[in-house]
């Protein structure tokens, strides 16, 4: 039966569920509160320079083909993808970094110089990790995360073990030189939390790094919103930007209508793509299923400060994208999770997409983009965002020895503040709650509400969890889920 569905946000998650229940038949709206679509993956341009403002890292391209597929797409007639090589580097010290090239063979040999033996055990963890990976990316991540049971699998069954073990010690297990260590916790930060909190299983985000490489789509991660805003209008699907919600109306028990910058907007269907966190305070306090004690035990995925950096020269000893782990890492995550301040020699990185896209910068000059990884909740004030750009950029000159302070040419910040002003972001969160073993699947707020009839919710905060990938599946399962009750 045909309904009329408000979306709430554009974000991955918003478009690719808009999408799915157009191609349902249904009559659906989008309503983003910023001028341009795209929530957190939105852009930035300045003096002929072009900054992904969210996400820049393209891993597990399959996922994007599978999405693009259930419409009789590709993403190549949308984008163009460009695989990156090396797929990024990671700086240890002055002249002391290790490259990881786009395939695996490669990073087998570079593991085997830095320890000998690791070579073959490494190719055993990849061989757990592509496992991992089939189970977990083309099986149980598209489960809606209603019942326990969902996780109960002949494949899973043989890895109980791996739901309850972490993934720190599992790599400490094989590998003893802390480079190859440190490198192969890397991607599990993907998923917002420690190694040591972060469950075994997931070593299949190192089968998404080193079996699938990195990515980048030309023009940046914004190409692959325009890419879905476009399927989603040729799907029938209507989008509306400046359009702030104030409202989620409920009447006996069912989500009836959303206020719109002051206009009720009646709907049979309301999705949320929004912050959950900030979408349940659209309700009375009567409807909301989760409580503020609820939302402050959560373990949330980190913040973030960034700066978007314009040069007036090419930056040289980079990569497009470039880690900073000259100090010390699990010092920087207690900062995080453990006791949340500012961290005093923080880890960082660095993208440079110009090095890979023309159109990012103009001819003869540098986009640069730097991220701070924080904790949610902290005091963000310019003085702040000033010493930190300062410690990383002092830093960075040392580490990659060039001068680069004096070819500023501007520099734009983002943190916790905007977070939260531009996306309504829970303490500002950037990549919302964290897959620990009890945030995963089903024990994450649900895509449908508890208390509401007709209103259901999609995005990082629920399933399947943080991250690009899993918000377009955060897409597909809703609708599907919608489908299922109407």
């Amino acid at each position: 039966m045909k309904k009329e569905i408000k979306i709430i946000g554009s974000g991955f998650s918003s478009l690719a569920a808009a999408c799915y229940l157009a191609q349902q038949g249904h009559d659906v709206v989008v309503y983003e509160k910023n001028s341009t679509v795209g929530g957190r993956a939105r852009q930035l341009k300045k003096d002929g320079f072009t900054f992904d403002i969210g996400p820049t890292w393209y891993w597990m391209p399959d996922v994007f083909e599978r999405f693009f597929a259930d419409f009789g797409k590709k993403p190549s007639d949308y984008y163009e993808l460009i695989k990156l090589s090396p797929a990024y580097q990671v700086y240890f010290g002055i002249n002391e970094f290790v490259t990881i090239a786009d395939n695996l063979p490669e990073i087998i040999n570079t593991f085997e110089a830095i320890e000998k033996g690791s070579g073959k055990k490494l190719e055993a963890f990849m061989k757990e990790a592509q496992s991992n990976y089939n189970i977990a990316i083309k099986d149980l991540v598209y489960r809606p995360g209603v019942s326990p049971l969902e996780l109960v699998t002949l494949e899973t069954a043989k890895k109980v073990n791996q739901f309850f073990g972490n993934i720190s010690k599992d790599i400490r297990r094989r590998f003893t030189n802390s480079k190859l260590i440190q490198i192969l916790e890397f991607p599990v930060l993907f998923l917002g939390a420690k190694p040591s909190d972060t469950p075994s299983f997931y070593s299949f985000m190192n089968f998404a790094d080193f079996g699938l490489g990195t990515w980048h789509p030309k023009n940046g991660m914004y190409s692959v919103i325009l890419a879905m805003e476009k399927l989603a209008i040729e799907l029938g699907v209507v989008i509306h930007t400046n359009s702030n919600i104030e409202k989620i109306e409920v009447e006996n028990g069912t989500a009836t209508a959303i206020v719109v910058n002051g206009t009720v907007i009646k709907g049979d269907i309301i999705l949320s793509g929004a912050d959950y966190h900030h979408s349940e305070s659209l309700l009375d306090e009567k409807y909301r299923a989760y409580s503020e004690k609820y939302w402050d035990k959560r373990t949330f995925a980190p913040s973030s400060l960034l700066f978007y950096v314009g040069f007036d020269k090419k930056i040289e000893n980079v990569e497009h994208h470039s880690l900073f782990f000259d100090v010390d890492f699990d010092t920087h995550a207690k900062a995080i999770y453990d006791t949340p301040l500012w961290p005093k020699e923080p880890l960082f990185y660095a993208s440079f997409p110009s090095k890979t896209d023309e159109n990012a910068a103009p001819e003869g000059q540098e986009a640069g983009i730097f991220l701070i990884p924080i904790a949610p909740g902290l005091e963000d004030t310019p003085d702040l965002r000033d010493l930190y750009f300062d410690k990383i950029i002092t830093r960075f000159e040392k580490l990659t020895q060039q001068s680069v302070k004096n070819n500023v040419i501007f520099k734009e910040s983002f943190c916790v503040k905007d977070f939260i002003k531009d996306y309504n972001s829970y303490k500002g969160n950037a990549y919302g709650l964290a897959n620990t073993l009890l945030q995963t699947a089903f024990l994450r707020p649900k895509l449908k509400s508890k208390k509401v009839n007709n209103l259901f919710f999609t995005g990082q905060l629920t399933v399947p969890g943080p991250g690009v990938p899993p918000s377009l599946i955060s897409g597909k399962l809703v609708a599907e889920l919608i489908a299922k009750n109407l």
